[in-house]
């Protein structure tokens, strides 16, 4: 018998298909009606789930924005950044400023433009990536701590301006945020019934959210599985050979950095939104740790992994917070117990050093049992 007969009569692998595929890379992708079901479902939610569920939802869904853009930059590139949150910053006070009117408030005078509040956003998310790009020369040329700590000092001098700078920020109280007006439709609180359901703005808020970050997620997928997302990987496993295949370093790193500061930028823009109010405390340095920390869990260089990354680190408080009458040593603030928020930090801090222990992919990386490693 010849070897191409023996080939063609020898029993399949255990486990496989007759088309060649194992039942163990079946259940590690996903039938095309289960990615249907679960796009119904988020269609669905704001008919079904109260305010409290669909603000913690958009809350993951800026902060996975956020986090597909500092995946670009530090998993897929390598460069760390610790000022993630003062381009968010940027994204959300530059919306307030451009859409919103002069007004006095607080004793502070707050100045506004009064541009169309669509056109507002579009320019805050280019005014975080012109941001980004004042910043992308140090970018270009440092690496690793050093970028780190470059980084750093953003978080200091946004918050100094943020506390400061009461005519544009409103100082510690924060300034309103307008609502978004987009082809006639405004994301407001105005009731809008639907169905029998009343449409407020988390509901509103609701869609827009779901359609920028799809809109996110696959151009960053984009970018990571064509030419440029093989140059920065190249530059993040070994920067002076990527540099000798006649990748151009700096210009990849300090363009990265720009996107990154742009999908920073629009995420800011969406919290802004969901807030309705911004605060310069919140875009301080625990900020900028929680969207490392939702990196790294989800798993570096891989949007799916900033995805999850982001909706565990986001929705751990809200949970907490909204089931701690039930929970053990988890309480309310001067109650004796632990602050949901505080609870939170610890948790997914256990987390993160368990995924670089133990799974240091993330948890998109994930096998099934039985995969063999390729």
């Amino acid at each position: 018998m010849s070897e191409a007969t023996k080939d063609a009569v020898a029993p399949a692998p255990a486990g496989a298909t007759a088309t060649g595929t194992s039942f163990t890379d079946r259940l590690r992708r996903p039938a095309p009606y289960l990615w249907l079901a679960g796009s119904v479902l988020l269609l669905l939610f704001p008919f079904y789930l109260d305010r409290f569920w669909l603000q913690a939802g958009l809350f993951a869904m800026a902060a996975a924005i956020g986090a597909i853009g500092l995946n670009l930059l530090t998993g897929s590139t390598g460069q760390l950044s610790m000022g993630h949150a003062f381009f968010l910053a940027v994204g959300a006070y530059g919306y307030c400023i451009l859409g919103g009117e002069s007004s006095t408030e607080n004793g502070h005078a707050l100045t506004g433009l009064g541009l169309p509040t669509w056109l507002a956003a579009v320019l805050a998310v280019l005014l975080a990536g012109a941001a980004g790009g004042l910043f992308s020369p140090i970018a270009g040329r440092l690496s690793g701590a050093y970028l780190g700590i470059a980084t750093l000092a953003l978080i200091f001098i946004g918050q100094h301006v943020l506390f400061n700078a009461g005519s544009l920020t409103g100082g510690f109280n924060g300034r309103p945020v307008p609502p978004l007006s987009l082809f006639g439709f405004t994301f407001d609180d105005a009731e809008v019934v639907v169905a029998a359901v009343p449409f407020q703005s988390s509901e509103k808020l609701w869609y827009l959210g779901l359609a920028a970050l799809l809109a996110s997620g696959l151009f960053a997928r984009g970018v990571l599985r064509g030419r440029p997302g093989r140059a920065l990987n190249a530059i993040r496993d070994h920067r002076i050979a990527a540099g000798v295949m006649g990748v151009p370093v700096a210009r990849y790193r300090a363009g990265v950095f720009v996107l990154s500061s742009m999908y920073a930028g629009l995420a800011g823009v969406l919290l802004a939104l969901v807030f309705q109010r911004t605060v310069p405390e919140y875009f301080g340095m625990i900020l900028s740790l929680e969207y490392l920390a939702m990196i790294v869990i989800g798993g570096l260089g891989s949007v799916a992994g900033a995805v999850i990354g982001a909706a565990f680190v986001s929705l751990l408080p809200q949970v907490l917070t909204h089931y701690s009458d039930s929970l053990p040593l988890v309480s309310a603030p001067g109650t004796g117990g632990i602050a949901p928020g505080e609870a939170s930090r610890y948790l997914y801090g256990a987390a993160v050093v368990a995924v670089v222990l133990f799974l240091p992919g993330g948890i998109a990386r994930l096998k099934t049992p039985g995969e063999k490693k390729k």
